[in-house]
């Protein structure tokens, strides 16, 4: 049933996908561009290597692919993800404003505009009747094969188009053989109508019996080409915009948070003590060792008291990514620092990661507990780990202890919270929401989590929701900005 679940989902998941870019891809290229052209053909290879390229970069992973085929495909398909998040977004905003005008275009107000043209005195002549200028009206009555006189010093010859006959409208259509001189006042046109391009014409066109074409002006000297090419201009500068200054704000490093939490049983000698935070690091494909460079250094210049790493600090195994976690070696805190899994630890191996941090000279909290000076520090496995043996074990962590002293707590989830205050604990340290990351995430983050960042109280326990310090998938953020947070306990007695 689960399999079965799953593949519905999935299946749902993937027409959407395949809906999303047949219709930016409509928008974008379609409407943009002209048939057979270049550009054309550049967009549409495009817009199915950039999906290809998402899903590679997605199972590429999990499916055992080479380390270096991981990092090629990364940066492509994870940034298109971003980029299709907010160029939807932006096409989305951009429909209602394309209906408004196409309902202008195509109203009476246009209508009687097209129609004005055709009218004699108008100052234009309907494409329907060419009939050349100073030529001599023709009679409803004229023979369908007689030959019309041109007008004296017009220096044309007109003559009936070909498929002209019997059963034609009673009017005869012309066509001049020769350019007729205009009439004073008036400027001769140098471009040939019949061979100017539509898209970028500036006159109005004759309103075709089924709506206007992709081409045809309107009564405002816009086609409606034109006006795509500015509609998508105007999203993709917005979204390169918006990608781009979120890739700045991951790669640039998180930046330091500063929060007070008191607790009423923390003695006064330990007022002011300082623990950094720092969940959701993601070294991966994307993240590497000069990512974990910038956050050692940021938690170092904090100068904390003891340094908490709350989970998915890594995308991959310790083959890959050792290289790219060996800078934690360098992290200094006078109580140590301590580490906790996430889920994304179980995806590639909990137990080797366990095993390395400890090399690195952290301690990993297993449902174990530290009795440090002042307070109890509590760690418990993250939910993720249920499906190996290895879930949180809360009774382990916190349940054989002195309840006079404070007690922390670190949990990568958030949602765990609940079995927190049943336990007893003063403060829960959490990440795994990143915030959101991408705008407008966090309200789907709301959705499945108690606490999407900062700190709230549920009973007698607090709980502070870290951002993050890195980012999962596009290495980008948008409205949750990445940060390393450092919480100063409190005491009541103080």
């Amino acid at each position: 049933m689960t399999i079965v679940l799953f593949a519905v989902v999935a299946l749902l998941v993937l027409t959407l996908l395949v809906l999303v870019h047949r219709w930016l891809w409509i928008r974008l290229v379609r409407d943009t561009t002209t048939p057979g052209g270049a550009i054309r053909r550049t967009g549409t290879a495009l817009a199915f290597a950039l999906p290809l390229l998402s899903v590679a970069a997605l199972v590429a992973g999990r499916a055992g692919a080479p380390f270096w085929l991981e990092r090629t495909v990364a940066w492509p398909g994870y940034l298109w993800l971003a980029v299709l998040l907010y160029l939807s977004l932006a096409m989305l905003v951009a429909e209602p404003v394309r209906a408004i005008w196409l309902r202008r275009q195509n109203g009476p107000t246009a209508r009687a505009a097209s129609a004005g043209a055709a009218r004699p005195g108008s100052g234009a002549e309907p494409d329907s009747t060419p009939a050349t200028t100073g030529a001599a009206p023709v009679s409803s009555g004229a023979e369908p094969h007689s030959t019309p006189t041109p007008a004296p010093g017009s220096g044309a010859e007109p003559r009936f188009r070909e498929g002209a006959g019997r059963g034609t409208a009673p009017q005869a259509t012309l066509e001049a053989t020769a350019e007729p001189a205009a009439p004073a006042g008036q400027h001769a046109t140098a471009a040939d109508p019949a061979t100017a391009d539509p898209a970028e014409a500036g006159t109005a066109a004759a309103p075709s019996p089924t709506g206007p074409s992709p081409t045809e002006s309107t009564p405002t000297g816009v086609s409606r080409r034109r006006f795509a090419r500015i509609v998508a201009g105007t999203a993709a500068a917005a979204t390169a915009g918006t990608v781009g200054h979120g890739t700045y704000g991951v790669l640039r490093g998180p930046r330091v948070k500063r929060v007070q939490v008191p607790l009423a049983k923390l003695p006064r000698a330990a007022h002011g003590l300082r623990i950094a935070v720092v969940s959701d690091i993601h070294l991966g494909p994307i993240l590497g060792r000069a990512h974990t460079t910038r956050i050692v250094d940021t938690i170092n210049r904090t100068q904390p008291d003891l340094i908490a790493i709350v989970g998915d600090l890594v995308d991959g195994s310790v083959h890959d990514l050792a290289p790219a976690a060996e800078p934690l070696r360098g992290l200094r805190a006078r109580h140590g620092s301590y580490f906790v899994t996430g889920n994304h630890e179980y995806f590639s191996g909990a137990r080797q990661w366990v095993d390395h941090v400890r090399e690195l000279g952290l301690t990993p909290l297993e449902n174990a507990r530290r009795e440090l000076p002042y307070f109890d520090l509590a760690g418990v496995n993250d939910i993720a780990g249920e499906s190996e043996g290895q879930g949180p074990d809360f009774q382990a962590a916190l349940g054989d202890r002195d309840r006079a002293r404070s007690a922390v707590l670190l949990a990568h989830q958030p949602v765990v919270i609940d079995e927190a205050v049943r336990y007893g604990a003063d403060l829960q340290l959490s990440g795994h929401t990143h915030g959101g990351q991408l705008w407008p995430g966090e309200y789907v983050a709301e959705l499945a989590n108690p606490t999407v960042a900062g700190l709230e109280r549920y009973g007698d326990t607090q709980l502070y929701v870290s951002r993050g310090a890195g980012a999962w998938g596009p290495p980008v953020r948008v409205g949750a900005p990445s940060d390393i947070t450092v919480v100063e306990l409190a005491s009541y007695q103080a």
